[in-house]
């Protein structure tokens, strides 16, 4: 079989690789029919994290059918087409009871790489792979690149939007503009955000976050963006703040932008410098957010909003590739030419 790797900073490529098989019983084999590149891929293609070269890719988002389980699997079974999340949650821990499967108790390696590759072994595959009816070939293209974004960034965007507690009638500020932002635009619309602000300097997406629900965008950075957003909310600043980079300047506006007693949803892996305990004491800010809980939103409520018609957030998929074009994948998402890319596999 074929699968990307991670050569070094900049390049990434494809290899030759024997098909993964069943080790353990609660393993389960997957031919993936697509696939993506995550903004979270660039940190070590961009070089701001350190990776090992020739090593494996970090892709962690696809849509597959089973080819084979384990003993131990009693949800799926060979032929079902599925969501892979990025998450394995095991759905009985307390963690994962409680609506928190990202951050599952039951095994210590909770978090998913290798995906862009034409089969992939799926670990603790009882309950963390979500069933999908039908077919692939029963999909538009556009409900496909809809179910794939359930794989992380929409649960992702929503787990943002849940974890800064927004509800009906909140003032909401979006802190990134990539997949996972536009995401978190529809989460905000869906839990019934009155205003939603989004920062954006790149005109096409501010025009899709529009298009999704976003009643207005601010250009600027820094102050003068911290100043723009308490005009927009007459003074007082957000309610809520979902921080979808991860970046430290992403950290500081999110902690700009927020009222006093307002909740910062971050769900951008965090880079940069330690928060002091003071940035969220003395104005009462909460602070919560990390590893979305992508099982449980898209079997609760995600995979029926995308079934239903409800939610189009496929459409942050702008531009398509094969797997043999995956460094063109990167390098576009890396140059902002592509908001995220979409890999499609040979049937």
């Amino acid at each position: 079989m074929k699968k990307a790797i991670f050569e070094e900073a900049g390049k990434m490529g494809v290899v030759e690789a024997p098909v993964p098989v069943i080790e353990n019983d609660d393993d389960v084999i997957i031919k993936v029919v697509r696939a993506c590149v995550c903004g979270s891929d660039l940190w070590a293609y961009s070089a701001g994290d350190a990776k090992e070269a020739h090593s494996e890719n970090s892709g962690h988002e696809a849509l597959g059918i089973v080819e084979a389980v384990g003993p131990a699997i009693n949800t799926v079974k060979k032929g079902d087409f599925v969501i892979v999340p990025f998450t394995h949650g095991c759905g009985h821990c307390p963690a994962c009871l409680a609506g928190f499967d990202g951050v599952c108790q039951a095994h210590s390696n909770n978090f998913s790489m290798g995906f862009q590759a034409q089969y992939i072994k799926f670990a603790y595959g009882d309950w963390a792979l979500v069933k999908v009816p039908g077919q692939p070939s029963d999909y538009s293209e556009g409900m496909l690149k809809s179910l794939l974004t359930l794989s992380d960034v929409m649960a992702t965007g929503y787990h943002a939007a849940v974890t800064a507690r927004v509800s009906k009638g909140d003032k909401v500020v979006v802190v990134g503009d990539g997949a996972v932002g536009q995401c978190a635009v529809i989460a905000a619309k869906m839990l019934g955000a009155a205003q939603i602000i989004i920062m954006s300097r790149h005109e096409d997406r501010q025009q899709m976050a529009l298009e999704s629900g976003a009643t207005a965008f601010v250009a600027e950075r820094g102050q003068e963006g911290i100043d723009k957003v308490l005009e927009l909310t007459g003074g007082s600043g957000a309610d809520a703040v979902l921080e979808c980079v991860g970046a430290q300047a992403a950290t500081e506006q999110a902690f700009g932008v927020v009222r006093p007693g307002g909740r910062i949803g971050r769900v951008g892996l965090p880079h940069g410098e330690k928060m002091a305990p003071t940035a969220t004491f003395y104005r009462n800010i909460t602070l919560a957010g990390g590893p979305a809980s992508v099982t449980t939103y898209d079997k609760k409520v995600l995979l029926k909003a995308v079934l239903d018609g409800e939610i189009n957030p496929g459409k942050v998929f702008t531009h398509s590739y094969k797997l043999d074009q995956i460094n063109q994948a990167y390098q576009d998402m890396a140059a902002r030419k592509a908001i995220k890319s979409y890999i499609v596999f040979d049937d």
